[in-house]
């Protein structure tokens, strides 16, 4: 399966909470922003300027969108991407929305992934 992907403007970090934490105002706003809660913790990715100092994060990271909308029903679409990065030796943070999925690679690491992902016949703009 070969995608078209576009390479969103901005660095993004991912910022761990504890479950019981509300979702801080700055975890709100930018182009991407997502907030996962679970029993074990609350998980916000949003824009790394964002992020006020004192906060357990990772990043910063740089995403890719998959052009969309996709069917719900389309299958192998994250494996697509993924699986030659994994091959690479270069990890995701993945997220996926009603209407399209959304990788996430470390910023040092977004000349490979494009190149790599390139080289696995998706587009990347």
């Amino acid at each position: 399966m070969n995608l078209n992907l576009d390479l969103l403007d901005g660095a993004y970090a991912v910022v761990r909470l504890d479950p019981d934490e509300s979702v801080p105002a700055w975890a709100r706003g930018g182009a991407l922003w997502s907030i996962t809660q679970t029993p074990e913790e609350l998980s916000i990715l949003c824009a790394s300027e964002r992020v006020p100092p004192g906060f357990r994060t990772e990043g910063p990271f740089r995403a890719l969108k998959v052009r969309g909308p996709l069917d719900m029903a389309l299958t192998g679409v994250l494996t697509s991407i993924a699986d030659p990065l994994a091959n690479a030796s270069l990890s995701i943070f993945a997220l996926s929305t009603f209407d399209t999925d959304y990788v996430l690679v470390r910023e040092s690491a977004l000349e490979a992934a494009i190149r790599t992902l390139r080289l696995a016949g998706h587009q990347v703009e």
